[in-house]
Parts: structure tokens; sequence; C-alpha cells
């Protein structure tokens, strides 16, 4: 079924599978993926579905079907964390939020999928080598929006690739990794860029190039990508759209692009919430001037996302002509908090979850000023604690 800008959301939320003493991260998915006895790759439980992912420690919760409205899904999707939190209960696991494991070495305990679709992780794991930080360490919230031809896919890109840049200064919950509080506050996506280096067309940019057709995105980032990774992939396995790992992706399979560089948060309400405001945001920039945001290069959204990447909401928004199109009046640079909270406001989506992080900053600058007073373990007890309890974490 095709869909109208704006007329489905799709959302998918991944975790860490956890032991409940320590953290330490258990690479038991397919021991919670069993049904009738059999393993498998997707679970349906009731609207929300549970599926694996490239790492054995990952699950990753979803929206079975697209839905039309956003309503009542952090309820949805808590209810039925409470499920996969029931059959982690006796294998004496637990799971885990935010964007990147603290304290996991990847080298050593990293633990790929090995049951279907094993082939395509294995190719992956072949060409990249699976065990980095930027693969086998991050957990994220895909958002589908969809589109029905040609004009609303160029609107809907030209709304994804400005409001890009912003959202780690909204999403950003990986502060650490390796035991130690790393430079930038969204550390997932610092590690995200360079992953697929060894094949660079893969990530690109990590903003996509500015194409608003399925013509010139066929000419300026699939036919690219497909040509660098033949040599590396002569079989064919994964020469298909889901190999483009920018941060948005154009999905001409199923009509949407997906959105890829939100962080998971410390419980559902809260990344349900940020696609709220996120959708809302969007809605106004693909019904208004078109011409300004399609002028935007890529290298120039790139600066603000590399800034936003590392200073999340307190990132200072120099680029004043791109907070003007994504609807905020000013004149001067902007701290990217200012902009959400103003946003927010605008869009009528000040939730209780996005007052938090426009009031006390986002989950990774909480977390960095909870680990000053305290170790990152008992940290991260805490923010297991409120994924179980579906409450927000406060730093102070």
């Amino acid at each position: 079924m095709t869909y109208k800008l704006f007329e489905a959301y799709g959302i998918e939320l991944e975790y860490m599978i956890v032991d409940r003493e320590n953290l330490a991260i258990v690479p038991i998915a397919d021991q919670v993926l069993v049904e009738n006895g059999e393993i498998t790759s997707d679970i349906v439980d009731g609207d929300v579905g549970w599926s694996n992912e490239l790492a054995l420690h990952v699950i990753e919760l979803k929206c079975n079907e697209p839905t039309p409205s956003l309503d009542g899904w952090g309820a949805k999707f808590q209810t039925s964390l409470q499920r996969v939190l029931d059959r982690l209960e006796p294998l004496g696991a637990t799971l885990l939020g935010t964007g990147m494991h603290p304290t996991m070495d990847p080298d050593a305990e990293f633990r790929r999928w090995p049951h279907e679709n094993s082939e395509i992780y294995a190719a992956f794991d072949r060409i990249f080598d699976c065990r980095g930080h930027g693969w086998s360490n991050l957990q994220s919230v895909h958002l589908n929006l969809p589109f029905s031809n040609d004009d609303e896919f160029g609107r809907l890109h030209a709304g994804i690739r400005a409001i890009l840049p912003v959202l780690p200064a909204l999403c950003a919950s990986s502060p650490i990794y390796g035991g130690e509080r790393q430079p930038s506050l969204d550390a997932r996506l610092e590690v995200y860029k360079h992953n697929a280096k060894r094949v660079r067309e893969v990530s690109g940019d990590v903003i996509p190039e500015p194409a608003f057709t399925a013509a010139e995105y066929d000419a300026q980032i699939f036919q690219p990508l497909y040509r660098a990774i033949a040599p590396h992939d002569p079989k064919g396995i994964l020469q298909f759209e889901w190999l483009n790992a920018r941060g948005a992706i154009a999905r001409f399979d199923r009509d949407a692009i997906e959105i890829r560089v939100m962080d998971v948060q410390e419980h559902p309400a809260a990344d349900v919430a940020i696609v709220g405001l996120v959708s809302a945001v969007l809605k106004a920039l693909v019904a208004g001037e078109q011409d300004k945001l399609r002028a935007f290069d890529t290298h120039r959204l790139r600066k603000t996302f590399d800034l936003c990447c590392r200073d999340a909401d307190q990132a200072v928004l120099e680029d004043v002509e791109l907070c003007q199109a994504l609807g905020v009046d000013t004149s001067s640079p902007i701290r990217a908090q200012e902009l959400w909270r103003e946003l927010a406001t605008k869009t009528g989506t000040m939730t209780r979850p996005i007052e938090v992080i426009t009031r006390e900053g986002a989950l990774a600058r909480r977390i960095v000023e909870a680990v000053e007073k305290s170790s990152i373990g008992e940290v991260y007890q805490a923010l297991a604690k409120c994924l179980r309890e579906g409450e927000s974490f406060s730093g102070a």
C-alpha cells in the first residue's frame, strides 16, 4: 500500500541485552526471539514487532505495520518491552537504552547473528569487519516517513536533509564508550561516520546528496554505491537499497525515507516524543518554500552536523539561514537547545520528555553530569531502571 506524506509512520527502536547485575553485554537475542520452540528473526506482539539485528546482543522493537498516528505508541512500546524483559529475567539479563554501551570491548565481545539472513551479515563482516564500535556497539531510532510520488519524495527529502544536521543536538545519548568520556556527546555518530571507510560510497558524508527525484537519487547515490561495492561483493549479496548507510536513506522498494541519525533514549516515550517533534517540523518544511531548502549543499550541512554531534544541545548554530529555513526567526547564531525549544513550542509538541531535553539538555549531557558525581556503572544502572519503568533520566 502506498501512503501519502505523513499518512503513516514507522518507528524502530534498538536496545542492548545486558547482564542484570553488572550490565555486561549478553549475546542472547536468539534466546528471546523464539516462537513455538523455533528461533525466528521476527515475533509479532500485537501492534509491536520484535526482530534481530547484526549483533546478537541487540534486539529491535518496531511498529508491525505503518501507523496513521503516533498517539499511544510510547505506552505500546513500553508494554511490549516489558514482555521482552519477562523473557530475559530467567536468563539473568535485562535491556539497556542509550546509543552505545559504555564499556563494551567489541573486539572481544561481538557475536554476529548466526540465523536467518546470516549470509548478509557475514558479507558485511567480511568487507567491513563488524567488530568495531560503529557496527557492533550502537543503538538508534529509525523513523520511516512515506511518499507517494516523485514530487512528494523531493519535498520530503529536502526537508529531511535540512533537519538532519540538528538532530544530534536533540537526540545525543552516547557520550561514553570504551569506559571513557568521548570528545563528542554523540560518539555513536562519530564512529558511524567512518565505519564503512573501506567503501566510502556506503555512507558518503552521512548527509545525503541533494537528489530530489528517484532518477537523481539513483544516479547520484545508488549507482556509484553499487559500482563501488561490486569488487568486494562478487555474489551481489549486498547490492540492494538497504546497503546505503547515509543518515537518511530512500527506500523506493517501500516508498519511504528512513531517518537513521537519532540515538535511542532512556525510555520509549522519549523516543516517540522526539519522533513527534521531528515529524511536526518536517510537515511545516514540506509544506513551505522549497527553493531555499534545496539550495543547501551537503558540505555546508555537514559542518552543522559535526558541530551538533560534538556539542549536542549546547552547539552554537552559526548557520543562521539554516535556522531560519527550519522555522526559527533569528538574525544571529543561537544554541541548538534554544532552536529545539522554539520549534517544540511552535509546533505544539512540548511534551514532558521534550521539556526535559530542552530544560536539562540532551540525554548525553545528563549522563556526563551524572558520571561526574558517580560511577559509570551506577549511572547506567539508573538508566536501565529508567527503561524498565518508563521514566526520564535526570543528571541533577
